[in-house]
């Protein structure tokens, strides 16, 4: 491995306003790299979820010192906005009801950049960082349908909207997007697209990890011991619903006041009718088909969920025991995807939580008392906040992109070919320069190697704690 000439830590006190200092300063608030041909980049990586639930905004330092050399992070400042009524009610409807025109869809792709370049500007406010000083936006968009699985007739598609010309019209920021449809292009299902940073971050020289995520959707990441493969031999897919019947249930017995269930407290008050779910586990198509699989809200939404609240409320269960049975329809399925598509599943040692559903002490502990020989831990060991994982990985993969350098594939995938696309690019005001460092990193006789280590300068301890539910190390 290339020598790393950056140190373990850099606190360095420009850091807080997204800046740093790691040369001489340039007028537009940037700075040149230490040396000719290192990474020096600030990145802020946007998502919403699949729910709507929110923006999640990771403002990352990247460095690194040789394209052979370990990639350093460090997460400046991380939040959550809202996702704005006027968008998010629309949007919605539109996906309930699928009988939108091309009117509508072209619209709201302008008016889903707009927010995004509005969510960005609320960021930068609040934690007093200039614009200029961000080099690159990573936005993953609003999913609004992946046809991953595509039957007889079908064609491979995803359409997440929020325009990317918008973001960097309006921020003046470089703005990459559209990952989904990169991934597809080469041949793989779009999804679900973080085993990048999961691989990076978990792998251990003896342990057999998963990074388990319960977004909208729950999807995992299996990464081998280094000993046996470690990031070259993951294996990664779509589990099936996350929080996404949940939060239908809450917002469907409260009139949209509640959006989620909060700490758990709805589905601790409630009695499980576990007819209810070993009925949908067993007869759910997606639940029972293979990996490599990759599913949305085509497949578990709004309309989904309401099936199983009506189911639920025809059989005489209140609203807590209806939200008791959804939520273990999630906790039940994460099991029951380990055990009945991973054969080695037993080696596993540790389980790492992400995601919103990683806030749920329902799910938690019904994974510890059915998964007892394995330690369930929180993400945030690692120095990333669980909330913040996949806005950190399109943060990387915005990188990624502009440098036009592969990134790691889960050995599952429908083809390992690599892809040195990711996403698409809108220029910004500093593109040049942004273009300039990128070209003089690493020499022009070949693809850049991937990255297989990264380094965590310094955890990040300005974000909520996880409840006191996990093991510890």
């Amino acid at each position: 491995m290339a020598k790393d000439s950056f140190p373990a830590t850099a606190n360095h006190p420009s850091d807080v306003n997204g800046s740093h200092k790691n040369g001489d300063a340039v007028g537009n608030g940037h700075t040149q790299p230490a040396k000719c041909g290192s990474l020096d980049l600030t990145v802020l990586g946007l998502n919403s979820g699949t729910c709507m639930d929110g923006i999640d905004c990771a403002l990352v330092r990247y460095r690194q010192s040789s394209p052979e050399a370990p990639l350093h992070m460090q997460l400046l400042h991380y939040d959550e906005l809202a996702v704005p009524d006027w968008i998010k009610t629309p949007v919605l409807e539109m996906l309930r009801e699928t009988k939108t025109t091309p009117s509508q869809m072209s619209q709201v792709n302008v008016q889903l950049g707009h927010m995004f370049a509005d969510a960005i500007d609320t960021f930068c406010a609040k934690f007093n960082v200039e614009k200029s000083s961000i080099d690159l936006v990573g936005s993953h968009g609003q999913t609004i349908w992946l046809l991953s699985m595509p039957k007889k007739g079908e064609t491979r598609s995803a359409f997440c909207l929020g325009e990317g010309t918008v973001i960097s019209a309006a921020t003046g920021i470089t703005a990459v997007t559209d990952f989904r449809m990169a991934e597809q292009a080469v041949g793989r299902q779009g999804a679900p697209l973080v085993a990048l940073i999961d691989g990076l971050l978990l792998h251990h020289p003896t342990k057999w990890r998963i990074c388990q995520n319960i977004g909208g959707i729950a999807n995992l990441c299996i990464i081998p011991p280094d000993s046996e493969g470690g990031v070259d031999r993951m294996v990664d897919w779509d589990c099936g619903p996350g929080n996404m019947f949940i939060d239908h249930a809450m917002r469907y017995f409260t009139n949209g006041k509640m959006e989620y269930d909060r700490d758990g407290e709805w589905g601790a008050r409630g009695t499980v009718d576990q007819a209810i779910v070993d009925a949908f586990l067993e007869n759910n198509w997606y639940v029972n088909h293979s990996p490599p699989k990759t599913t949305g809200r085509e497949t578990f939404g709004d309309n989904e969920g309401q099936m199983l609240v009506s189911q639920c409320l025809e059989k005489g269960l209140s609203k807590y025991d209806t939200v008791a049975t959804i939520t273990r329809i999630t906790a039940q399925n994460i099991v029951r995807q380990y055990q009945t598509f991973f054969k080695d599943w037993k080696k596993i040692d540790e389980i790492f939580m992400c995601g919103g559903g990683a806030r749920n002490p329902n799910i938690i502990q019904y994974l510890q008392r059915n998964l007892p020989t394995m330690q369930i831990r929180s993400l945030d060991e690692t120095g990333v906040p669980s909330d913040a994982k996949e806005a950190v990985s399109f943060a990387q993969q915005a990188v990624e992109a502009v440098l036009g350098r592969a990134a790691l594939v889960p050995v599952n995938s429908d083809t390992l070919t690599p892809n040195t696309i990711s996403g698409k690019i809108a220029p910004g005001l500093g593109w040049r320069r942004l273009m300039r460092m990128c070209a003089e990193f690493g020499s022009d006789d070949g693809r850049l190697p991937m990255v297989k280590e990264i380094v965590v300068d310094a955890p990040y301890e300005k974000w909520k704690h996880m409840p006191d539910v996990y093991s510890s190390a």
